[in-house]
């Protein structure tokens, strides 16, 4: 039976790296909600026209309306492994997705949590700096832009806006985390080494 993962964790925390190094290795299709919504509205499937309604007029897309949009497009995916990335963010969402998994022949293996401080998410996301030409990112600690490149911060790399990325993050995503560990199905990964230590550990959880 086909894989089904979910990867949870803060913003800043990898989880976009590891899954598409899944993607390429391993044959992993990673999907994001935004992502899902986008191609949905883009195609203008029924479904995408009235996600694209909330959207134009600045509101959340109600959660049933996203997971009949997942559903669609797992049935297109089928006998796929694949990983949410980022989705369900809400108990209410979780709890659509454990009852719509199953309708399509799929259950949900593995969630992983990426564990990770908020000070080193902080340290990770306003260390970053783009290059406004070419859109290549850098990093003041990590990475540092080669001399003469004029590189900028985006807003949403500002301190005070991770911030408040993060408050919404334990706010809504930490009670997840009580979900599915009282499900058995939680993993531990510490997002906090180097990306190659945190792949290792994810093979080893699947």
């Amino acid at each position: 039976m086909a894989k089904t993962l979910i990867f949870l964790g803060p913003p800043g925390a990898g989880k976009g790296t590891q899954a598409q190094r899944l993607v390429e290795e391993k044959g992993f299709v990673q999907l994001s909600t935004g992502d899902i919504l986008r191609e949905a509205v883009k195609n203008r499937t029924e479904l995408g026209k009235k996600a694209k309604e909330y959207m134009d007029a600045g509101k959340l897309v109600p959660d049933d309306l996203i997971i009949a949009i997942i559903e669609e497009k797992l049935k297109d995916l089928e006998g796929k492994d694949i990983i949410l990335d980022g989705f369900p963010r809400t108990i209410p969402q979780a709890e659509a997705l454990d009852k719509m998994l199953p309708s399509i022949g799929r259950s949900l293996d593995k969630v992983i949590l990426f564990d990770i401080e908020d000070k080193e998410v902080i340290r990770r996301l306003s260390g970053r700096r783009v290059d406004p030409k070419t859109g290549k990112v850098y990093h003041v600690e990590f990475n540092p832009p080669p001399e003469g490149v004029e590189v900028i911060q985006r807003d949403d790399d500002k301190e005070e806006v991770i911030k408040k990325r993060l408050e919404v993050y334990h706010q809504q995503t930490a009670p997840l985390v009580e979900y599915y560990k009282k499900k058995n199905k939680l993993f531990v990964v510490n997002a906090s080494k180097s990306p190659e230590e945190v792949y290792k550990e994810i093979l080893s959880v699947l």
